[in-house]
């Protein structure tokens, strides 16, 4: 026992972290069946005194795939082509049958569309430079850049796509590109078609809008503070806003990373229950005007803001725009910036025509430049010119992603944006600002609709083929090899409680093809158990004692064990990164599978076997 006393508590460790990791998976199930126990304001009222803890859960559970979850599954495809004829710098008559000829080809090819359009020129003798670039590039030049255009267009095209997910509140989305045109979007618990093919397909929507006067935005949310304390608005809406509630000036500091309550709040509850809406949406004193929020109270503040009671009290004018991305993280969670803006955009992002991530050779900052049309240009000059000294917030699809103080009038339509954290944030803000710009046409090429029944029924048939095959095996193990085959059907449970435990850890998701690769495991684990049994077997007929032959037969089958179990592995390897989709989650759960047979079939057994054989108890092997 005392020889074994490292291992066990090794494996004491890693239960008790397979259980610690799956108790949130646990947890969700109990709040799942919890709220569907429940109706009306019920519900409602569970769900707001558990919305941090259900939303921490949902976070850490196993989570399912589309297969067993319900849901949408949309291919998308960039339309290139089209991007490639509005990059022309003129269009005639054998440019737009080279276009038709480039467009027909590329339905049945896999080759790239820049190579199909190279080749139609190359065929016809004419230079890309006659509508394309310069005439001083040559094909190979203008062929580059164009491949560059069309693969940033894909890649300004998942940014929107994954923006406008994210803004509908699909919980665990999964995006990805596939190829060199097409987008795969995996909507869980999605159903309606066509919010979900409007949402995919619409046009992104660049705009620039000026931030409200902070005087007028402190009149607002004293207003809606005081309505929802219970308090008279009237003299928060006509008065001097200098003399402005003791809440309103609690400071989010975004270097300190610390939240403050004024002075005389005793409690948080007596805050929250004296300046309901100052506690949930804290000012920011260096930018008035702008509040922080914690990632936990957002939908709270919604929920708010869009009561009609609220609305009223709100100027028709006016509207509150949540920042595309956290400001800062204190007391251990995300608080995002709410700006209040003016509801009518002064200016589009139809005007610009490039947009281009840069470091400012003065200051070595990170920046991002952007170039308007000549419509755009005048109108910049105009707005930029009557503003000077004021914000104007750079919104895409209702997410604020820059508010830029005017420093001066800005002419000739070009301008930079500062105050960015590093050049990859500045690289992101060029393509959201090239989406708005310049979007190449996105078509829904295949949807497939899975309903949440035709989802619940294969996570049974995968629950009942894993039960099938685990019954099976247990029962030919201790036919077959006795008190030897019981304690190895004892490692698969744990195999299974390891592999799962995994998938919550590392927030991985479980799909039905995962589901095969679990049971596939189970015969790994099985065939190792085989292997070593065997060995034993053949050990103790040359006369070793038992514990002799257990040692001899787990030493000399390791070498087998560890060969198939590694190009098991390697194939899993491939399957996962040449992969897509079901394959991946079918590799993926392999490859966790096999580690953790090897463990529970080869440690655990042995130690089981070792404390058995040094008390005295009798083992048969069959």
């Amino acid at each position: 026992m005392k020889k074994e006393r490292g291992k066990i508590i090794i494996i004491i460790a890693v239960v008790l972290i397979s259980l610690y990791l799956l108790y949130p998976t646990y947890q969700d199930y109990n709040y799942t069946k919890k709220l569907e126990s429940l109706r009306g304001e019920d519900s409602v009222k569970f769900l707001e005194e558990n919305e941090q803890a259900i939303r921490d859960v949902k976070f850490k559970r196993i989570k399912l795939g589309l297969d067993l979850q319900g849901g949408m599954r949309v291919v998308l495809e960039v339309n290139t082509p089209k991007l490639l004829i509005d990059l022309a710098k003129n269009k005639d008559e054998t440019f737009n049958t080279i276009m038709n000829e480039v467009m027909i080809d590329a339905k049945t090819s896999d080759e790239p569309i820049t190579s199909i359009l190279l080749r139609k020129f190359n065929d016809r003798g004419i230079r890309l430079s006659r509508y394309y670039g310069s005439i001083r590039e040559s094909n190979e030049e203008i062929i580059s850049k164009l491949e560059n255009e069309a693969t940033n267009a894909v890649d300004r095209a998942i940014e929107v796509v994954r923006n406008r997910v994210d803004q509908y509140g699909v919980s665990e989305p999964t995006i990805q590109k596939q190829g060199a045109r097409r987008i795969i979007v995996e909507l869980p618990g999605v159903s309606k078609e066509a919010e979900v093919r409007q949402l995919l397909q619409g046009t992104a929507l660049l705009e620039f809008k000026l931030l409200k006067d902070p005087e007028v935005v402190v009149k607002v949310t004293d207003a809606i503070d005081k309505f929802l304390a219970g308090k008279p608005i009237i003299d928060s809406l006509n008065a001097d806003t200098t003399n402005t509630s003791d809440t309103s000036k609690a400071v989010a500091s975004k270097d300190t990373s610390e939240l403050t309550i004024p002075e005389g709040e005793k409690t948080e509850l007596e805050a929250a229950k004296e300046h309901p809406f100052y506690y949930l949406a804290r000012p920011d004193q260096r930018a008035q005007g702008e509040f922080f929020v914690s990632e936990d109270n957002r939908e709270k503040v919604n929920r708010i803001l869009r009561r009609p009671e609220i609305q009223k009290l709100i100027p028709s004018d006016m509207e509150f725009l949540w920042s595309a991305k956290h400001a800062f993280i204190a007391e251990g969670k995300k608080w995002y910036t709410l700006y209040v803006v003016k509801k009518e955009a002064e200016l589009t992002g139809g005007v610009i025509v490039n947009a281009r991530a840069t470091i400012d050779p003065n200051y070595n900052q990170p920046i991002v430049t952007m170039e308007m049309n000549t419509e755009g240009a005048r109108d910049w000059a105009r707005i930029t010119g009557a503003n000077i000294n004021k914000r104007i917030a750079i919104v895409l699809d209702n997410a604020v992603f820059s508010a830029p103080v005017v420093r001066s009038k800005i002419i000739g339509g070009n301008s930079q944006i500062e105050g960015l954290d590093n050049i990859d944030e500045a690289k992101l803000l060029e393509i959201v600002l090239k989406a708005g710009a310049l979007p190449a046409p996105v078509e829904i090429i295949q949807q497939q609709v899975v309903g949440p029944s035709l989802g619940q029924d294969s996570i049974s048939r995968g629950i009942n083929s894993s039960l099938i095959a685990f019954i099976l095996t247990v029962i030919f193990m201790v036919i077959y090899y006795s008190k030897g085959g019981f304690i190895a059907d004892l490692a698969l449970l744990f195999n299974l409680l390891f592999i799962l435990a995994v998938l919550a850890g590392f927030h991985g998701t479980l799909t039905l093809p995962g589901i095969a690769g679990m049971i596939l495991t189970m015969a790994i684990a099985v065939d190792a158990n085989v292997l070593i049994f065997e060995r034993v077997r053949e050990e103790a007929v040359t006369g070793k004692t038992l514990r002799a032959a257990i040692d001899a037969g787990y030493s000399k089958a390791w070498t087998a064990i560890f060969d198939s179990n590694l190009t098991t592995f390697i194939t899993g390897v491939i399957l996962y990164n040449f992969g897509s989709g079901p394959i991946q989650g079918f590799a993926l759960t392999l490859m966790i599978g096999i580690v953790a047979s090897m463990f529970s079939a080869i440690v655990i057994t042995h130690v089981i076997f070792n404390i058995m054989a040094d008390r005295g108890m009798k083992i048969s092997f069959g």
